[in-house]
């Protein structure tokens, strides 16, 4: 769990899984809290795609991560 001021991920990437689904639009004029669940769900499933990929050994600078 993290701690108080610890991040799991950075803004930079939440930003970038918003932009991919289309909901960057939405986080920009209302904020994280705009967002609805059900998008909410797929940016969770996209951050779990993605430190899968990290922990298989797909890092950002390795072929096939498009992070």
């Amino acid at each position: 769990m993290a701690r108080n001021g610890d991040r799991i991920m950075s803004e930079a990437l939440k930003w970038e899984l918003a932009k991919e689904l289309g909901v960057d639009h939405i986080v920009a004029t209302e904020g994280w809290g705009g967002v609805p669940s059900r998008d909410c769900g797929l940016l969770v499933r996209k951050a779990i795609e993605f430190a899968e990929r990290n922990m298989a050994g797909l890092g950002a600078n390795q072929p096939g991560n498009t992070y």
